[in-house]
């Protein structure tokens, strides 16, 4: 009976896709005049509002050169605008606003598109301790995270101050490669006061919880409260960790809806660099507020995180970070 029901209900898809969607386009562009692409663009404002729509109208068009604009060079963007344009009979003289805003969205779809090409590239790049350019790095993320402590040497079991599992970090980046490495370089150089409070909570122990009563604390012994909840992860891992979540919300396109909103055209590397620096932060007040009993429960409380991002994502309006920067975003204080 579910088979059924769940074919019947993939052919009147079907059908609303090819037929009915088809006609109720041709009675929109008779009465208005206007092509989808030109509703589209004039009737939402920039941002991923509008660029998810162009992009769902471009995808399932029957038209070749429309569904291939969506996969076209960044440097071949103009010049496929140009030719929808011509496609479409709209005259760009009289409608020079259309040309610039299927444009700017159209580089954000193939920056979208490219920019999944170069994270994937360095998650599939694994550490190598002979590639000075990789050693380089990790010794900068010591340097940055203990300034004060000389490491004694590459293999140490220093490098469990700082949340690597072993005396070798090249080992934790198995998963994520280069990505994480570079992750976690960028937020301890361009959000070090928050990376190194972050550190400086996850080392601290779990203290046992009070049984005295919120009314009966000070203002200093309930914010320590707080903090002796907030333990027990190892930061490192935590990053590496944190860096797979962003890169599946990437390239599960989820992401789309932040990066479309905060990049006015081809979304970077610094974008999602960001956009792990407050993942990084969320997660921090995120643990604190689940108060686990012990890092076991990191799993758990990692894909309750997640589903909460997805959640937010889902609103075509969401930025996560919209202006970030290192003293936007004011980490808890702990």
């Amino acid at each position: 009976m579910k088979h059924f029901l769940s074919v019947v209900t993939q052919f009147f898809v079907f059908l609303y896709c090819k037929c009915l969607w088809r006609g109720l386009k041709f009675v929109a562009r008779k009465f208005t005049g206007r092509c989808e692409l030109q509703r589209i663009c004039y009737n939402n404002k920039h941002g991923a509002r509008r660029t998810l729509k162009i992009e769902s109208s471009l995808r399932y068009s029957k038209n070749e050169l429309l569904q291939s604009a969506l996969s076209v060079h960044p440097d071949k963007v103009e010049k496929t605008i140009d030719n929808i344009m011509a496609l479409k009979r709209i005259n760009p003289d009289t409608n020079p606003q259309l040309s610039i805003s299927l444009q700017a969205s159209l580089l954000q779809i193939v920056g979208y598109r490219s920019l999944v090409a170069e994270v994937e590239k360095l998650r599939r790049e694994p550490y190598d301790c002979e590639n000075p350019e990789h050693e380089d790095m990790l010794m900068k993320l010591w340097k940055e995270l203990r300034p004060d402590t000389p490491l004694t040497g590459r293999i140490s079991k220093q490098w469990c101050e700082i949340g690597f599992q072993g005396s070798d970090p090249k080992t934790d980046f198995r998963g994520m490669g280069l990505l994480g490495l570079h992750n976690l370089l960028y937020f301890a150089e361009h959000d070090k006061a928050t990376a190194l409070q972050m550190l400086h909570d996850s080392l601290q122990p779990k203290h046992k919880s009070t049984h005295r009563k919120p009314s009966e604390m000070n203002k200093s012994e309930w914010e320590q409260k707080n903090l002796d909840k907030a333990i027990g992860y190892s930061f490192a891992i935590v990053g590496i960790n944190i860096t797979d979540l962003a890169y599946s919300l990437l390239v599960s396109g989820a992401l789309k809806t932040h990066l479309y909103n905060v990049a006015p055209e081809m979304p970077s590397l610094l974008h999602l660099q960001q956009t792990f620096c407050y993942l990084m932060q969320e997660f921090h007040r995120f643990w604190i507020e689940e108060d686990p009993s012990d890092i076991m429960e990191f799993n758990r409380v990692r894909s309750k995180f997640h589903r909460r991002i997805l959640r937010q994502l889902k609103n075509p309006d969401m930025a996560l970070c919209p202006h970030f920067s290192a003293s936007d975003l004011h980490l808890v204080n702990l």
